[in-house]
């Protein structure tokens, strides 16, 4: 298993502050160890069931929300939609982790304002970057969802080219997105830096008006930039 990069922080970057709502003491531990074994990330809560996390999060109002699908009270989505559904004011930045990766799940979650579903059983550097990609303001999937979520939403980006072309090197930084990568996965792939694959994601969203990866991965698939699954 691949160990995830550490990102120092500063007085001017404060840690990330992360909630974590799983009925399971277990995975809450397990999830607690992964985080906080980055010097930019710090679990300020633990919820067991679902009025609890809605309850903590209102009081402490992390930046991210890890949470379970399945909980006693209210289930994940009900959660999520609480937190960050349409209409919520402040809303806030909720990540869904769970061992079900059903498509109602799924789409139950990002409809109801998630901006992350990422499996149990993924790896740890998938869970800290979505988690740094929730707080960024960004959305990532697991890899091995991407397709059939792509199958099952409709594309927020309208189906006509971009008024700038991409270049060479950003049109295979979203063959790579359209394929699940992450952006760690990206820049070794590619030979270049993270600070550069993330300089490459600003220009191709500002080109193609995508507001997160999932949008730019709906744009490659539309417009064939990928090969069938």
């Amino acid at each position: 298993m691949t160990t995830p990069h550490r990102t120092m922080t500063t007085p001017h970057h404060p840690p990330i502050r992360v909630l974590l709502a799983d009925d399971q003491a277990m995975i809450r531990g397990g999830l607690r160890l992964i985080l906080e074994d980055q010097d930019d990330i710090v679990v300020v809560g633990e919820a067991a069931d679902g009025p609890e996390a809605v309850e903590l999060a209102r009081r402490l109002r992390p930046d991210v929300c890890l949470v379970d699908i399945r909980m006693p009270g209210l289930d994940g989505i009900d959660v999520t939609r609480t937190l960050a559904g349409p209409g919520v004011p402040e809303p806030l930045r909720v990540v869904v982790v769970t061992t079900f990766d059903l498509d109602e799940y799924v789409h139950g979650a990002l409809q109801a304002g998630a901006v992350g579903f990422v499996l149990k059983g993924a790896a740890p550097a998938l869970l800290i970057e979505a988690v740094r990609a929730a707080h960024a303001g960004d959305a990532l999937i697991s890899p091995s969802l991407t397709l059939r979520l792509l199958r099952g939403l409709t594309p927020v980006p309208a189906a006509a080219p971009p008024g700038r072309p991409l270049s060479a090197r950003e049109t295979e930084v979203v063959r790579a997105i359209a394929r699940g990568r992450t952006n760690q996965e990206i820049a070794d792939d590619l030979f270049i830096t993270l600070s550069t694959v993330k300089s490459h994601l600003t220009a191709v969203q500002q080109k193609l008006g995508a507001r997160n990866r999932v949008e730019i991965a709906a744009w490659a698939w539309q417009h064939q930039l990928v090969a069938g699954p």
